[in-house]
């Protein structure tokens, strides 16, 4: 299959200025030749854009285009490749791949260049993921962190891992194999003590993972509150634009609104939630049910007070539904006399954080953004200054690395016979080599181009 030469589209299909069609494989510059014709008949400079016409079979002008031969081995496949711009139509795009086909290369599969890339050496397993990331990256930060993995952080952080189980996997074997010869022996203690520091940096490295799912997916943050305390006015500050109605009629919002919003880079997934009341209305009933549901899934809830009315019953039902460690209440209206204040909320529910806001100057939003921050982020990490890590089966291996080397601890601290020992350890060094690609099987790595997008 690495032999022949594939082709698909690269760019997205619709109209547009510019539609690419990318060519990679040893046939690549024959393919180029027969379909594409240049004024002079000159042969194609390396890596230097040439005008010409894509041809039809019978000679007949597809489209004019741009067309650029760059071979190997410094190419993104590492193999010849050819880009053929057309016009971003989807007739000329169609028409230029058919003939391409034609001519002698096959459909790619979804993700095959950078399959090819990884097989052929150019990319690692992780790395090739981080592509794939950036492309459907919805904020600055998903993309930061894509950019940092194709660089190879993730990789070189692995790396070192593997090679410091590799020295301890060493130790033991010579240990195990050559008992009575003149070696310096592995004690105990010395093998305790190098499993602590691995496991150390282990913990380290999925410590990021929690900010890193956010960082990837945006942060779910449900806005909570009995009706009218400006729940729907604070949606539309964090969006900068009205989407929720805002009325002084108690129960304007009977379902949840869901909408989607970029506060310093990072995503934020808000639902403005109907008001949590008792309520004989049928149709509020059901949002409220689901403002609940909101409430219990979110990462971050944002409770709304009235800070000009004492706490009611209702204001303190969802004061008992809170967890002080995922929440920030807003004594809102600050802009006026209030009666609520720090204290208040904070004899209620102990260890909340507490801002105080106006929607109508916009009063304590700087601080709501701050406190978002802080939350992804945890005061610690900052995208381009640490790794985060991103990746669900990136986190699944360092967590089963992890405990196959809390394993191996627990053995030697029970003086368990090394090569028992040897088991746990080995797995260990095998897990994290499936995040680089260098111990994954073939059918994990054909499951994870499955999800690529063709032509890319």
């Amino acid at each position: 299959m690495k032999e022949d030469t594939i082709a698909a589209v690269a760019t997205a299909m619709g109209e547009g200025g510019i539609g690419i069609i990318r060519i990679s494989g040893s046939e690549a510059k024959e393919i180029l030749d027969r379909v594409f014709a240049t004024p002079t008949g000159v042969d194609f400079e390396a890596r230097k854009l040439t005008y010409g016409h894509v041809l039809a079979e019978d000679g007949g002008v597809i489209d004019e285009a741009l067309a650029v031969y760059m071979p190997a081995p410094h190419t993104y496949t590492t193999e010849d490749v050819v880009e053929i711009d057309c016009h971003g139509s989807i007739v000329a795009l169609k028409k230029t791949l058919q003939r391409v086909l034609k001519c002698g290369a096959r459909m790619a599969e979804r993700g095959e260049f950078t399959k090819r890339a990884f097989l052929n050496g150019r990319l690692d397993l992780s790395q090739a993921e981080a592509v794939m990331d950036m492309i459907s990256a919805r904020s600055e930060k998903a993309y930061d962190s894509a950019l940092s993995q194709l660089g190879g952080r993730l990789s070189g952080a692995v790396s070192e891992l593997r090679h410091e189980i590799l020295d301890v996997l060493v130790d033991m074997a010579v240990n195990i194999d050559y008992p009575d010869e003149d070696i310096e022996e592995i004690t105990y203690e010395k093998l305790e003590l190098a499993l602590e520091v691995i496991r150390g940096k282990l913990t380290d490295l999925r410590k990021s993972a929690d900010s890193g799912r956010i960082v990837r997916e945006g942060l779910s943050v449900a806005i909570v509150g009995r009706p009218n305390v400006g729940k729907s006015s604070l949606m539309n500050r964090l969006l900068g634009e009205s989407r929720a109605i805002v009325t002084d009629i108690a129960g304007t919002t009977r379902d949840t609104i869901e909408e989607a919003a970029n506060i310093r880079g990072i995503e934020i997934r808000l639902t403005d939630t109907a008001g949590i009341r008792e309520t004989e209305d049928k149709i509020e009933r059901i949002g409220i049910e689901r403002s609940r549901k909101a409430l219990k899934e979110a990462d971050l809830t944002l409770m709304v007070i009235d800070g000009g009315e004492e706490l009611t019953e209702e204001d303190k039902e969802i004061f008992s539904a809170l967890d002080p460690k995922k929440s920030l209440v807003l004594i809102n209206k600050s802009d006026k006399e209030t009666v609520v204040t720090e204290e208040t909320v904070l004899g209620t529910l102990s260890g909340v954080e507490v801002i105080r806001t106006s929607m109508e100057n916009g009063s304590g939003i700087e601080e709501l953004s701050d406190f978002i921050e802080e939350k992804v982020f945890g005061g610690e990490v900052r995208q381009g200054e640490s790794l985060t890590i991103t990746n669900v089966r990136h986190i699944s291996l360092l967590d089963e690395a992890t405990d196959a080397v809390s394993d191996a601890s627990v053995a030697t601290a029970a003086r368990e016979p090394l090569d028992i020992i040897e088991i746990d350890v080995r797995n260990a060094y095998e897990l994290l080599g499936e995040i680089t690609g260098e111990t994954a099987s073939d059918d994990i790595i054909n499951e994870i181009f499955k999800k690529f997008c063709l032509g890319k």
